[in-house]
């Protein structure tokens, strides 16, 4: 599971480096995204610019890491490819999370 992350003006920004979030990979990603967030921040990016697919599994996932970071910090979504953004249109999900056009400018950050 290819995660990376920085902190931009004082979020976490995760850098999903995989074209997809499906069965195969979901528990890890869940792991890995929960190993990445556990620092300080109010808020948690999630970069999905490079994310062509996502499975049940991985709505499920993301889902679980957004119920790992409440009440205390938001997981936020950015960058939906087309295929992804229908995805979260069609389970009604993109009610549930705050989406983003774009990721936050990574100009200031800090590679972690």
């Amino acid at each position: 599971m290819n995660l990376s992350s920085q902190e931009v003006d004082g979020a976490i920004v995760v850098h999903v480096n995989e074209n997809r979030i499906d069965a195969a990979i979901a528990i890890q990603f869940k792991d890995r995204l929960r190993e990445m967030t556990n620092g300080p921040g109010d808020r948690v990016i999630l970069d999905m610019s490079r994310v062509d697919f996502v499975d049940s599994s991985g709505l499920g996932a993301i889902v679980s890491a957004m119920k790992f970071l409440a009440p205390t910090r938001k997981l936020e979504l950015a960058a939906l490819t087309p295929n992804v953004s229908k995805v979260f249109r069609l389970t009604r999900m993109d009610s549930v999370f705050p989406i983003h056009a774009s990721v936050p400018l990574q100009g200031a950050g800090n590679a972690v």
